[in-house]
């Protein structure tokens, strides 16, 4: 009767039409914020605050701890806290002479930057200074080339050069490959990854990069030249709990426990081996001797039974 009773206060009859309309409820009318899509760019970790032009000042970092900054909702779980971190602008654009001597540039120091795997050189030419990646075994002091030439015979570069795909010799291990001439330094940036020139096809040349997979990229994109820094970071244990929170991320799960039987079997021993044979019968009649003496009559003790 209630259910019926419920139904008929939805119903209402119009003037212009006899026929009855449902009115829908109202209490759940209200639309959430959408929620925010992890990836497509976005990593909700901080926000750079780049300015206008190019500058070697750190600059300005907003952390996310994992929300949107728009919905303040939370987009990921694994990241929060953390030490701040200043952050390093890379320049990832080498631009260099497309005729004659190559430009020289000099490392001035190399920095270890919070915000990035691989460690950070501060470069100079003339009065001008900027950030790139630096390479394996690059130390202050050392003289670094930039080339957008590509001669006839492939050139024997060094640690940190830059110069087009195409004037380099086969097997060359690169870094900061740009997938269209002049958009910068797009693939490889982690510690201790390189990628390997492995054919030339034509104006393509084809590289194989850390995860095995060849791209088929142009002649004229820059490289740099050697294996990047900080070749250790992959195999370098975190070490504690209190380490991973100050490298900022959270802890995955507050219920995690192993021997609940809730992620696989129990850590314990196996039972005991079981004996398989004929039942043994359990059943037969005690015989229980009530004779005190001796079984033999001697005096010697040893044989008293």
């Amino acid at each position: 009767m209630a259910t019926l009773t419920r139904a008929l206060q939805k119903l209402a009859l119009t003037s212009t039409q006899n026929a009855p309309k449902v009115l829908t409820s109202v209490r759940y009318r209200h639309v959430p914020p959408p929620k925010p899509e992890i990836g497509h760019g976005k990593s909700y970790r901080r926000i750079v605050h780049f300015p206008e032009n190019y500058t070697v000042k750190p600059l300005d970092v907003t952390n996310l701890g994992g929300r949107d900054p728009e919905t303040g909702r939370l987009a990921v779980k694994g990241i929060g806290g953390g030490i701040k971190h200043k952050y390093h602008w890379i320049d990832w654009r080498r631009v260099g002479p497309s005729e004659g001597p190559p430009q020289t540039e000099r490392v001035i120091k190399i920095i270890k930057d919070g915000c990035r795997t691989a460690f950070v050189a501060l470069v100079a030419h003339g009065d001008k200074l900027k950030y790139i990646l630096a390479t394996e075994n690059m130390k202050p002091g050392d003289l670094i080339k930039t080339s957008c030439h590509i001669p006839r015979i492939p050139v024997r570069a060094n640690e940190g050069d830059a110069y087009p795909l195409g004037a380099l010799p086969l097997g060359t291990q690169v870094h900061c490959i740009e997938k269209v001439p002049g958009l910068g330094g797009f693939l490889v940036h982690t510690a201790g990854s390189f990628a390997t020139i492995m054919r030339k096809v034509d104006n393509r040349v084809i590289v194989m990069m850390p995860s095995k997979k060849e791209f088929s990229l142009l002649e004229n994109c820059m490289c740099t030249v050697g294996r990047l820094s900080n070749v250790e970071h992959a195999t370098t244990p975190i070490g504690s709990a209190q380490k991973n929170r100050e490298l900022g991320n959270r802890p995955r799960s507050g219920w995690w426990q192993r021997k609940t039987g809730r992620f696989g079997r129990k850590l314990r021993r196996p039972p005991p081996v079981k004996t398989i044979g004929p039942k043994e019968d359990t059943n037969q009649e005690v015989v229980k001797l009530s004779f005190d003496g001796y079984f033999c009559k001697t005096p010697r003790a040893q044989f008293h039974y």
